[in-house]
C-alpha cells in the first residue's frame, strides 16, 4: 500500500502543480522575436515581435508568426509591424497589445496577474526602462523587474558569474548588440550599440538597390543573409537567386547573388559590431581581462549565429569565442532564473520597479 499511496500522493501534487495559475514569468522582449519562459515550466513561448493592426479600427488581426506572414503582404488598411526597433519599446500601445496576448496565451487563467522579470538592453535610458515597466503593468503584470541583457545570457548559458572571475558577454540581437565584462554577479564594463541583424538586412537591401537598381522586401533580404551571409571568408562561397522588383522598369526581376558579394553588403555593420568589442577590452580591468583570455568570449544572440562570425572574433581580439548552447534562448532562460529572486524582493518591499540582481 505503501509505493501505491505514495504515487497516488505524487499524481495528485503534479496535477495540483499543473492546475496552479501561472505567478511568475521571464521575458525576453527582443526586436527580433519575444520569449517567454514560465518559472516550473521553462520556455513555453517564442514568437517574432510582430503585430498585424487594422489602421481605421485598431483592432489586432494577428500576433507572432501569422502577423510576420503579413509583412509587406498586407492591404492598405492592415499593418504589420514590429512595434520595438533597437531593443527599445517604439509603439508603445502595439508592444501593450502585443504583450497582453502572449501572457495571455500561456496563463492557465485570464484574470491572473503575473509577476514578470523583462530582459532590457544594459543602454537603455531611464525613459526607455519606464516604457518597458509600464507596457508590461498595462499588459496585466502584478509587478515588473528587469534584467540586464548579457546578465541574463551568462546565466542562461551556465557560466558562473556569481565568482570574483572576468567574464566576457555578446549578445548580438535583432536590434543591438550587448557587451559586456561580468564579475561578482555585476557588469562592470559595458557597450550597448543599436547595431544587430536588422541591420545586417537593410545593408543588404540597400546594397541591391544602389548596385544592382532592384527592391526586396525585409523578408527577402533576412533569407539572403540566412543562404550565404558570412562576417568572415569561406573556404567555398555560396550564390543564392533572388527575386525582387526592378526599379527601371518596375516589372519582377530575378538575380544570382554570391556570398563574396554579401559579405561586402554587410561589412561596415559588423565593423561597428567588432569596434564595440575592442572598446569594451580596452576600458577593462587588468586582471579581468587577464581571466577573459583564460575563459574567452561567450556569444549569444541570434546575430552571433551568422556564417564565421565566432572566427571574425577570435581573429579580431587572439581571444577564445565560443557559441551559447542555444543562442535563441539563453538570455530567456537566464531570465527564467532569476525569477527565483523574486520571492527575495517581495521581502524586501520589492515593488514593480526594482531591478532583479539575482547574484547580490
Amino acid at each position: 500500500m505503501g509505493p501505491t499511496t505514495e504515487g497516488g500522493q505524487s499524481a495528485r501534487r503534479s496535477a495540483s502543480w499543473s492546475l496552479r495559475p501561472v505567478r511568475d514569468m521571464a521575458i525576453d522582449l527582443g526586436t527580433a522575436n519575444t520569449v517567454v519562459h514560465v518559472r516550473g515550466r521553462g520556455i513555453v513561448l517564442s514568437e517574432p515581435s510582430v503585430v498585424a493592426i487594422d489602421e481605421r479600427t485598431g483592432e489586432v488581426h494577428a500576433v507572432g508568426a501569422d502577423a510576420q506572414r503579413m509583412i509587406g503582404r498586407t492591404p492598405a488598411t492592415i499593418s504589420a509591424t514590429r512595434p520595438l526597433r533597437h531593443g527599445v519599446i517604439a509603439d508603445f500601445e502595439v508592444t501593450e497589445k502585443m504583450l497582453r496576448h502572449f501572457i495571455a496565451k500561456v496563463l492557465e487563467r485570464r484574470r491572473a496577474h503575473p509577476r514578470l522579470v523583462v530582459c532590457a538592453p544594459s543602454g537603455i535610458t531611464e525613459v526607455e526602462r519606464r516604457a518597458v515597466e509600464e507596457a508590461a503593468r498595462s499588459a496585466g503584470a502584478r509587478q515588473v523587474h528587469l534584467i540586464e541583457e548579457s546578465i541574463a545570457a551568462a546565466i542562461g548559458a551556465g557560466v558562473p558569474i556569481a565568482e570574483p572571475v572576468g567574464r566576457m558577454v555578446v549578445d548580438v540581437g535583432g536590434g543591438t548588440s550587448e557587451v559586456a565584462v561580468i564579475s561578482l554577479g555585476q557588469i562592470v564594463v559595458s557597450r550597448s550599440v543599436r547595431i544587430g541583424g536588422y541591420d545586417l538586412d537593410e545593408a543588404i537591401a540597400a546594397h541591391i538597390r544602389n548596385e544592382h537598381v532592384m527592391a526586396i522586401g525585409s523578408q527577402s533580404a533576412e533569407a539572403i543573409k540566412l543562404a550565404v551571409g558570412s562576417a568572415a571568408p569561406m573556404a567555398s562561397e555560396l550564390e543564392v537567386d533572388i527575386r525582387g522588383r526592378d526599379l527601371l522598369s518596375g516589372l519582377p526581376r530575378k538575380l544570382q547573388l554570391g556570398s563574396a558579394e554579401v559579405r561586402g553588403a554587410i561589412a561596415s555593420p559588423l565593423t561597428d559590431i567588432m569596434a564595440s568589442i575592442h572598446a569594451t577590452l580596452e576600458e577593462t580591468p587588468p586582471e579581468l581581462a587577464g581571466d577573459i583570455v583564460r575563459h574567452g568570449i561567450l556569444l549569444a544572440g541570434g546575430g552571433s549565429l551568422l556564417r564565421g562570425f565566432v572566427e571574425r572574433v577570435q581573429a579580431e581580439t587572439h581571444m577564445k569565442a565560443y557559441l551559447a548552447d542555444s543562442p535563441l534562448t539563453c538570455v530567456a532562460v537566464g531570465a527564467g532564473h532569476s525569477l527565483e529572486e523574486l520571492d527575495t524582493l517581495g521581502r524586501l518591499g520589492g515593488g514593480g520597479r526594482r531591478r532583479v540582481d539575482p547574484w547580490r
